[in-house]
């Protein structure tokens, strides 16, 4: 049975679906920046608890292992209940695993938060992501659909500042306090953002209509799910092991590594935010497959620059085309969905894209025992940010398509 319709959508008004972008966008930073804190603070925390770095990064192995079953879980509540309400809940939820980590008093209990976290995080893109595009005007989508998606460079960069200014002073545990702020955001959605003008006219009736709903889309499923395995790879691929290049081939501090990861998540917000403008005017996969082979032309400056001012711009560039790229992500997916099922559909395909891809910094660093970082952080990148390109390029060009019509 299909989803119940009416023959006309009203348009959201500016403030409101700039503050519907500003709650996706925030939430996604502060989701990012609760996740980059235990990247930087990893060897600190082992210490605390007296575990090794491997097991240390086994807790972000954890993290992204969870992310899909939050995004199932939110990604139906927001297709039967609506956006706003689960967006809330998992602000609260995510923020209140962030602050108990902080408080963790042994490495199991703060593995089993990491966990509980990892579906909090997992559960906000998806949510906030429909939220948001099915609210902005469909001229500016990619725009937005940029500004969105970089709240990740964002929350990157708060966590780097974070632990550049504060660790020192404070250690790890205070650090994990500010990551409840989120909590705090869930206030503004609650009186200021409204609800998805389009969910309300192409909702399903009950649970069983909606289950049907999604699985007769599961060709459109499967693709998102390679598309954003793709995606993941470069992401990843190309962040991942970086800040451990950076220690065995130019011997960087932590600090040193931190500043050159905040050079890189600049280029991020700027790439991001161009190309989903971009996006706008020469459609999305053209787009996307521009950035994904800038992306490419850049690695030899990115994996073997000769100097110091080299490797900063390589950094930037390098980020400057892969979150490029991502950028498009939030639109795209948006557009290639039903009206019905966009809660659950982009979100969760993203989240196992995100699990099936995380093998890619292992793979790097077996690669790397055999040959070095440069060679292994080079030959991954190119071969996966080629392959999105042939990924996107088969994709559906929906740019611009009216939801709800």
């Amino acid at each position: 049975m299909s989803a119940t319709r009416s023959t006309s959508i009203p348009v959201a008004t500016s403030s409101d679906h700039k503050a519907a972008v500003a709650a996706g966008f925030l939430g996604w930073t502060m989701d990012a920046f609760d996740y980059f804190l235990v990247v930087y603070c990893l060897t600190a925390i082992g210490r605390d608890f007296h575990v090794s770095d491997a097991a240390m990064a086994f807790s972000l192995t954890m993290t992204l292992a969870f992310r899909p079953v939050g995004a199932f879980i939110f990604g139906l509540l927001a297709d039967r209940y609506g956006r706003r309400l689960p967006l809330i809940l998992n602000l609260v939820f995510y923020s209140l695993m962030e602050v108990l980590s902080g408080l963790a008093p042994s490495y199991t209990s703060f593995l089993v938060l990491r966990a509980l976290f990892g579906i909090g995080m997992g559960g906000e893109w998806g949510v906030g992501a429909s939220l948001a595009m099915e609210k902005v005007p469909p001229r500016i989508r990619g725009l937005l659909s940029g500004i969105l998606q970089q709240g990740y460079a964002v929350g990157n960069l708060l966590a780097g500042a974070c632990y550049y200014f504060l660790f020192d002073k404070l250690g790890w545990r205070p650090l994990f306090f500010i990551g409840g702020l989120p909590a705090l955001l869930s206030l503004f959605v609650l009186f200021r953002v409204k609800e998805s003008e389009v969910w309300q006219q192409t909702k399903q009736e009950s649970w069983n209509h909606l289950f049907r709903a999604i699985l007769s889309h599961w060709k459109t499923f499967a693709f998102i799910v390679v598309l954003m395995t793709c995606f993941n790879f470069v992401s990843h691929g190309t962040q991942d092991m970086y800040p451990t290049f950076l220690q065995r081939q130019w011997s960087f501090s932590a600090k040193s590594r931190s500043a050159m990861t905040m050079v890189s998540a600049v280029g991020a917000i700027i790439g991001g935010t161009l190309f989903g403008m971009l996006s706008d005017r020469m459609g999305r996969r053209r787009a996307m497959i521009s950035a994904l082979l800038g992306a490419v032309v850049v690695i030899p400056l990115w994996a073997f620059a000769p100097s110091m001012g080299l490797l900063v711009s390589g950094a930037f560039l390098m980020q400057f085309m892969v979150q490029g790229a991502w950028g498009v992500i939030p639109a795209h997916l948006s557009e290639l969905s039903p009206d019905s099922v966009r809660g659950f559909l982009p979100g969760f395909g993203y989240q196992c894209g995100v699990l099936i891809a995380g093998s890619v910094a292992y793979i790097e660093a077996v690669f790397a025992d055999h040959t070095s970082y440069s060679v292994a952080m080079a030959s991954t990148a190119a071969t996966v940010c080629i392959l999105t390109a042939i990924a996107s390029y088969f994709s559906s060009e929906r740019r611009g398509l009216q939801f709800g019509a």
